[in-house]
C-alpha cells in the first residue's frame, strides 16, 4: 500500500477544532494518522514524504450549490469542465442542481446524471432532485423513490417552491424520509420582471427592481409551514438582513433550518451593476452595503450554516445582450475560497469557522461522507497559501464559463495542490494553463 507522509503543514479542520502545526500519514486512499506529533522514519518505513512548508492542509470543500449544462446544454459547461474548475478552486465535492435537460425529476435521469459524475473521476459529484415535477411548482416528484436511488436533496433550483400547499406537502413527505428540502426564496409575484435589488441605485439606472422583502416573505411563509409539518428545510443564497435575523429566530425557536450564502452576498454589493455589468446580475440579486455586512454577521454567529459558490455558468452570448435582457448568474467554484478568505482577513470570521461553512457543515447537511479530516476518512484534502495576493482574471478561469462578477478582484489566498482519495489531482504548478478565451465585456 502505498504510504505518504505530509509535513510541516498548518493541519486545519473545523470538525476536530485543529488548528496546528503538524502531519497527516496517509494509506492508500485514507488517512491513517494526522496531528502535532505523527512522525514516521521514511526509509525504514517505506514512506514517500511531501513537504508542505507551511502551507495550510484541510478537508476538501463540499459544495451545495453548483449547475452544470450537462446534461442538455453542454455548450455552457459539462461536467468534466466543471470538475475541473472545482479542483483548481480546492472543491472534492459537489452537488449539483436539477435544472438540466431533462430535468431530474425521476428516478433514470438521477441515475444517468451520477453515472456521468462517476465517470469524470477528478471530484465526488451528487445530484438533487427536482422538488416538482418539471420544476413548474405544481406537482411533487417520487420523493421516496430518488432518495433511495441517492438524490443528496429535493429542490427547484433558481426557481422558487411558490404554492404552500406543495411546499407543506414536500416538508410533511421530507420529514418522512430524513431528506431535506431546499428553497431559492424570492417570492414570485414580487420578482416580476426585476432584473436587480430596489431602491435608489436601480432607479437611476432605469432598470426594474426586485425588493428585498420577496426574500424575507418567502422566509417567513416556509418557516410556519415548517413549524406546521417538521421536516427539514434549508435556504439557499440568504442576501436580506431580514430573512437572516427571521432564519436566526427561528432556529432560536428550536426549528430545523439552515441557511446558506454564496461570496457575491458578502463581497459585493448592487453598485458593481452600475455601467450595466451583465457579469453582476445575479440571483437574488446583489443587495445594500447593510445587507452585505448582516450577512456577515449571519456568517460569523453560524446563522448561515454554509458558503457555497452558486456556480451558475452562462452562455456568453446571453450575458452580453442589454442588462434588462441578460440571463442571471455567475461562475463561482474557481474563487469560492479565494473570496471567502476575505471574511478571515477583514478580521470578520476566524479561520475555522469560515472552513466549517465550507467543508464539515455543507457534508454533514447533505449526508456526505466528507469535509472533515479522521483516521480512516478518504483523504480528500487541499493544501492552499492563504497569504498569496493574486488578481482574478476570468480569461484564465479553467471551467467553460467564464461569467465572474469578481473579474480583476485582487484578493489573498490561492489553492496549491487538491487531493482526492489520496491522488493528486491539481498541482498549480504542473497544471497546464487554462485556455485563454478572451469573454466579451458584459
Amino acid at each position: 500500500m502505498n504510504r505518504t507522509i505530509f509535513k510541516n503543514a498548518r493541519l486545519l479542520d473545523p470538525a476536530a477544532g485543529l488548528d496546528v502545526s503538524g502531519a497527516m500519514l496517509i494509506e492508500g486512499a485514507r488517512i491513517a494518522d494526522i496531528g502535532p506529533n505523527v512522525f514516521v522514519d521514511a526509509v525504514q518505513d517505506d514512506v514517500h514524504v511531501v513537504d508542505c512548508k507551511g502551507l495550510c492542509l484541510a478537508p476538501g470543500i463540499v459544495d451545495m450549490r453548483v449547475s452544470t449544462g450537462e446534461p442538455g446544454n453542454e455548450h455552457i459547461e459539462t461536467l468534466a469542465t466543471a470538475a475541473q474548475a472545482a479542483v483548481a478552486g480546492g472543491v472534492t465535492t459537489f452537488a449539483c442542481l436539477p435544472n438540466t435537460d431533462p430535468i431530474v425529476d425521476d428516478v433514470a435521469v438521477l441515475e444517468f446524471v451520477e453515472r456521468l459524475g462517476r465517470d469524470v473521476g477528478l471530484v465526488n459529484i451528487h445530484s438533487y432532485a427536482a422538488a416538482t415535477k418539471g420544476l413548474q411548482g405544481k406537482v411533487m416528484t417520487e420523493l421516496g423513490l430518488l432518495h433511495e436511488a441517492g438524490a443528496a436533496g429535493f429542490t427547484d433550483g433558481g426557481k422558487a417552491i411558490a404554492h404552500a400547499g406543495v411546499m407543506r406537502r414536500l416538508l410533511a413527505y421530507a420529514k418522512l424520509f430524513d431528506t431535506m428540502i431546499v428553497q431559492h426564496p424570492e417570492l414570485p409575484e414580487l420578482v416580476g420582471s426585476g432584473v436587480m435589488n430596489e431602491g435608489e441605485t436601480a432607479t437611476r439606472l432605469g432598470l426594474p427592481g426586485i425588493p428585498a422583502v420577496a426574500e424575507v416573505m418567502m422566509v417567513e411563509r416556509d418557516l410556519r409551514l415548517l413549524d406546521l409539518t417538521g421536516g427539514r428545510l434549508h435556504f439557499s443564497c440568504l442576501s436580506t438582513r431580514d430573512a437572516i435575523e427571521a432564519v436566526r429566530q427561528a432556529k432560536a425557536r428550536g426549528l430545523s433550518v439552515t441557511a446558506d450564502t454564496a461570496p457575491p452576498y458578502f463581497a459585493l454589493t448592487e453598485s458593481e451593476v452600475v455601467g450595466y455589468r451583465t457579469f453582476a446580475k445575479l440571483s437574488p440579486p446583489l443587495r445594500t452595503e447593510d445587507d452585505r455586512r448582516a450577512v456577515i454577521e449571519g456568517i460569523a454567529d453560524g446563522t448561515i450554516d454554509a458558503i457555497v459558490s452558486a456556480h451558475t455558468p452562462g452562455d456568453r452570448d446571453q450575458k452580453r445582450l442589454p442588462f434588462g435582457q441578460a440571463d442571471f448568474g455567475g461562475v463561482g467554484l474557481e474563487t469560492l475560497l479565494s473570496v471567502s478568505l476575505e471574511l478571515v482577513h477583514n478580521g470578520d470570521v476566524p479561520m475555522l469557522t469560515v472552513l466549517k461553512a465550507l467543508t464539515e457543515t455543507p457534508a454533514e447537511l447533505l449526508k456526505f461522507p466528507a469535509g472533515r479530516l479522521r483516521k480512516g476518512h478518504l483523504a480528500d484534502f487541499i493544501l492552499f497559501d492563504p497569504d498569496r495576493a493574486v488578481r482574478i482574471d476570468r480569461d484564465e478561469l479553467r471551467g467553460k464559463s467564464r461569467n465572474t462578477p469578481f473579474d480583476e478582484r485582487p484578493v489573498q489566498g490561492r489553492v496549491e495542490r487538491t487531493y482526492r482519495a489520496g491522488n493528486l489531482v491539481f498541482d498549480i504548478e504542473t497544471a497546464p494553463a487554462p485556455e485563454r478565451r478572451r469573454f466579451p465585456d458584459a
